[in-house]
């Protein structure tokens, strides 16, 4: 089950390479645009359109399968990789992963991970190229077994076939408002992120922002059907450490607050503050955690700066310094690597969200679906792109069509037995 041959293909994502640490410097925004001076190494403007690397595998009957490579939106900022470079990549890829990929059995997908990912000089790959490799190699094992990508996931980790869905968490941008009718209009499970990254959407002390989680609350009751109850997720990106300091009781203490205004919902926060370092992150998010767990609070913590590898999760999920980990797929790297982090999780009781970013591509997004649902991860991110209808139709029709799958296969099982 060798690969015949490797294609490299330059391709798009959906969204925006953007320099996290100008923006949150006070950056100002000039219609879509940013002006001002870039600060992460690798920009030279502020928002750079974001562009992916598509390797494809040429299989033994000529069937040529695809997986997408690229960085996240805020790539090069709380310790992630640098700023997508396509050509550079693709340089590597062929130099490298490439001859790697001709000498290995593509129906073995942890084998072939494995063989296809050892570290080059002493260096590990960029888990960017990892991630799309890691795509391939999944539909690869999928096609060659005849089975879905799910399935492979489930044979590989020693899983029992999923029967239940996954709940599907959407984003807003910066089209708030509009969004977040779309989401209710279209029963979204988790909504609306809110892209809250800067000091004029968190305000003084947080009152921009609490004003925008109570119209959520009030506006999922106006427009939304009989009996719906999302999850409330916004993403703060540190603005809570920011505006009132890195103390972690006044950080809960204002979470807390901001729970008690929308009672009857779960809330996640996501990032309330970035501590500058993993170690530090991880010991001021237990506490932070520990405080509301007492409390009793509807309140969760979701970890996301400064946990970025398996290595990463598996320190915060340990440390239970999150109620909620979100696993962002491209920092992670090997699609593989997504799984054992959710499974990772499970084992230490903290809930597993499979991330990622709006600068992907259909195909990741996809093979994202596949290992979330076969983990059963507590919940997973429509994408790509920053808009909602886009994102919620390929993860949602994926799953959808996935679960017919497997409970066809489930079926034709039970009548051979």
């Amino acid at each position: 089950m060798q690969i015949k041959d490797v294609l490299l293909a330059p391709g798009y994502g959906a969204f925006f390479y953007d320099d996290q640490a100008a923006i949150g410097a006070g950056a100002i925004q000039d219609g879509f645009i940013y002006t001002g001076k870039p600060i992460t190494p690798g920009f030279t403007s502020l928002r750079v359109p974001a562009s992916s690397l598509s390797v494809g595998l040429v299989l033994p009957d000529d069937i040529v399968v695809w997986g997408d490579m690229m960085s996240v939106q805020y790539c090069g900022a709380g310790g992630r990789d640098p700023l997508f470079e396509s050509a550079q990549i693709s340089d590597l890829t062929s130099r490298v992963v490439t001859p790697r990929l001709l000498d290995v059995d593509a129906s073995r997908y942890l084998d072939a991970c494995a063989h296809v990912f050892e570290s080059c000089e002493q260096k590990r790959l960029p888990l960017s190229l990892k991630y799309g490799v890691s795509q391939a190699l999944l539909r690869a094992a999928a096609h060659l077994q005849g089975k879905t990508m799910a399935e492979i996931i489930c044979a590989e980790f020693g899983l029992p076939l999923p029967t239940c869905k996954v709940p599907i968490y959407c984003q807003s941008g910066d089209a708030r408002e509009i969004n977040v009718d779309k989401m209710i209009l279209k029963a979204v499970d988790v909504l609306p992120h809110g892209l809250i990254n800067s000091r004029q959407k968190f305000g003084v002390d947080g009152q921009t922002f609490m004003e925008f989680v109570k119209w959520v609350a009030v506006r999922t009751r106006e427009i939304g059907c009989p009996g719906y109850h999302p999850v409330l997720h916004f993403d703060v990106y540190g603005w809570i450490g920011q505006e009132i300091g890195l103390e972690p009781q006044r950080i809960a203490d204002f979470i807390c607050k901001g729970a008690d205004t929308v009672p009857d919902f779960t809330l996640n926060i996501e990032s309330p503050a970035d501590f500058g370092s993993t170690q530090a992150q991880i010991e001021h998010y237990a506490k932070i955690v520990s405080i509301l767990d007492n409390r009793g609070s509807n309140a969760r913590i979701v970890v996301d700066e400064r946990c970025n590898t398996l290595e990463d999760i598996r320190l915060f999920a340990e440390a239970k310094a999150a109620h909620l980990v979100q696993i962002k797929t491209p920092d992670v790297g090997s699609i593989a690597d997504t799984a054992r982090a959710v499974l990772l999780c499970k084992e230490n009781k903290v809930g597993a969200y499979v991330g990622g970013s709006c600068t992907e591509t259909d195909l990741s997004a996809q093979a994202s679906v596949h290992v979330s649902v076969a983990t059963q991860a507590e919940m997973m991110l429509a994408k790509p792109g920053m808009g909602v209808d886009e994102a919620f139709s390929i993860v949602g029709n994926e799953q959808n069509r996935l679960l017919v799958m497997l409970n066809r296969r489930r079926a034709q099982t039970e009548i051979v037995g």
